[in-house]
């Protein structure tokens, strides 16, 4: 119940949708109970029962807003045209009104059904917004434990079941109880111990619909999560499809999938069984209530003679109504559990709390002065150890290199400046400030990024070099692309800086996409630069223009670089070596090769 009612908040404020959704919805049961109503003195007047239509009513009421006023008006006018046109005239008059009372029902179903569908677009719209907010803010290292097509389809998938299974079914579940107490209402009025006997039926129906329903959301969880297993499966086949045709591994990934598919097949045919079985066992209650109606209420109308023939008929054509409603409600029960279960996954999303978090009254980096300094920084990812008690200072306007072997810890060390993630002991200082008192909104703004990975997005290049900056004149676009050594290929095309990079820069070769990144980090002007190796993997020509675009961008820039090519980085003011997690060899280029160490050994592996 929790997680409905949650749900439904994400349609606030319900103060523009609730009020006039009542009133339409209580109006469209009002006109429709009126048609049934309408059917007992119809009948009356078929088999030649007119005078107990009008029971005396000789004036006309005065108006109050009362059942015993529309009543009363109703046979008033009934009574009148009996006198003037007779019994014929009174069964037009009585079809003419249960027209026009099916025509206002509709009229205020749709007006109804209009309001809720304002209602379920802003809760999918407030939801989607909410967890995708909620995934953006999220920490770094979230992304690495996750799959990513799990996220993707609890954002898309689960959102979509929540749309089909709850809000879709609100306005059953709202106004298809008010229309069975309004024919309940009615049955009374037309035989209160006939409907005394019906109502003992009902629980019987409600505990059913109950234990086939109490299962279906288990299965549901199951069913999502398979979505977002095949997903996550579709994600990394177009990702590597040049390594699996290159290792033909088509065949394999086919079966990974399938087996993945099968699962999912498997789970939603046994979710449908069961809820299928909702509709059958439904109607089987209701034919059972009819047959136990038809032989109480036969009993009442032959034997004890309590009950006029017509009043027992109305009273089965009234009661069949309340069975569409009921088997309504049954089925949006049932349906529910998948959005139920559906809202949980999204919730747990939305729920995580970001291990990044500024401090109250944190303060802002307004410039950068003097130095970072890592002060005895230790690291885990999970139980494993990846940085121990760390220290080393980066003097502003200074180049320092981390090199060394994969895995030693070097990306984390630069992961830890922009404060992707925090230290679990130690801290990182900017201008003897720890990042933890900092906005890291305001230190990142400092911060530019450059990695061998060159994301980009499927936009323009101009967007792409733009990214993340407002109000940038086409001159400085241009510039920063000049600097990056990108302006010429880009004008060679006919669209130019509007042309489309394609999914992930597909349309550019790997300089060209490094290029850009270069660019956009140019475009930034960042007082620190962070380069994880960013020409590692690229050919020698590409390599060149890049490796000159780098030389601009370090610049009168405070810049830490990760290195794979050892040339790039001989000119640095200081080459940190760093080894499981330590710095075990510091110093220049020249000073590093007078020393038999690791540094030594990869220059010479490089025939540096």
């Amino acid at each position: 119940m929790n997680t409905y009612l949650r749900i439904l908040s994400y349609a606030r404020p319900w103060r523009r949708f609730l009020p006039s959704y009542m009133v339409f919805s209580v109006l469209a049961v009002l006109f429709g109970v009126m048609n049934m109503a309408l059917v007992a003195p119809l009948l009356k007047v078929i088999f030649n029962e007119g005078s107990d239509v009008v029971e005396q009513v000789v004036t006309k009421p005065d108006f109050a807003l009362t059942e015993e006023y529309f009543v009363g008006i109703f046979k008033y006018y009934m009574q009148y045209i009996i006198d003037t046109y007779g019994k014929f005239g009174s069964l037009v008059y009585v079809c003419i009104v249960i027209i026009a009372s099916f025509l206002m029902s509709n009229i205020f179903k749709y007006l109804s059904a209009v309001v809720m569908a304002k209602a379920k677009a802003d809760t999918i719209q407030n939801m989607r917004q909410d967890i995708y907010k909620s995934v953006s803010n999220l920490h770094v290292g979230y992304f690495t434990d996750q799959r990513k097509g799990d996220i993707i389809s609890r954002i898309t998938n689960d959102i979509q079941q929540i749309e089909s299974s709850i809000t879709h079914n609100l306005k059953i579940m709202f106004r298809e109880p008010l229309q069975i107490i309004a024919y309940f209402w009615l049955l009374i009025k037309i035989s209160p111990s006939l409907t005394l006997f019906t109502l003992i039926l009902l629980p019987v129906s409600g505990w059913a619909i109950s234990a086939i329903a109490k299962r279906l959301k288990k299965r549901a969880v199951e069913s999502q999560q398979s979505l977002g297993r095949q997903l996550n499966i579709l994600d990394e086949t177009i990702g590597g499809m040049r390594v699996i045709k290159a290792f033909n591994a088509v065949g394999y990934i086919n079966e990974i999938f399938s087996a993945e598919v099968k699962r999912y097949a498997d789970i939603d045919y046994g979710f449908s069984k069961r809820y299928e079985l909702s509709s059958p066992v439904s109607e089987i209650l209701g034919a059972i209530s009819i047959s136990g109606i038809l032989f109480y209420g036969g009993d009442l109308v032959l034997n004890k003679g309590t009950l006029d023939a017509s009043s027992f008929i109305t009273f089965i054509a009234v009661f069949t109504q309340i069975l569409q409603p009921a088997k309504a409600i049954a089925g949006a029960v049932t349906h529910f559990q998948k959005g139920i279960a559906s809202g949980e996954r999204v919730f747990e999303v939305i729920d995580i709390q970001p291990a990044i978090v500024n401090k109250e009254n944190a303060k802002k980096l307004v410039q950068f002065e003097k130095e970072i300094e890592f002060r005895d920084v230790t690291f885990s990812y999970g139980s494993k150890k990846v940085l121990d008690k760390v220290s080393f200072t980066v003097a502003k306007g200074k180049t320092i290199a981390l090199v060394g072997p994969s895995g030693g810890g070097k990306s984390t060390l630069a992961n830890l400046i922009p404060r992707f993630y925090d230290p679990n002991e130690g801290e990182v200082l900017i201008d003897g400030v720890s990042l933890k008192d900092y906005d890291f909104i305001s230190v990142r703004h400092h911060m530019g990024i450059v990695t061998q990975d060159s994301i980009l997005f499927n936009d323009s290049i101009r967007n792409n070099i733009a990214f993340g900056l407002d109000q940038i004149d086409e001159e400085a676009v241009v510039a920063a692309a000049k600097n990056a050594n990108a302006h010429e290929f880009i004008i060679q095309e006919k669209e130019g800086y509007q042309r489309s990079v394609g999914d992930r820069g597909s349309r550019l070769s790997g300089g060209q996409k490094q290029r850009i990144t270069i660019a956009r980090a140019l475009l930034k002007n960042p007082a620190i630069l962070i380069l994880d190796e960013a020409t590692s993997a690229l050919d020698s020509e590409s390599e060149m223009l890049v490796q000159d675009a780098i030389n601009k961008l370090m610049k009168s820039r405070t810049s830490i670089v990760i290195a794979h090519r050892l040339s790039t980085i001989q000119n640095a003011d200081e080459i940190l070596v760093v080894h499981e997690g330590k710095i075990v060899e510091r110093g220049t280029h020249s000073e590093l090769m007078q020393i038999d160490g690791i540094y030594q050994k990869l220059t010479a592996m490089q025939g540096l």
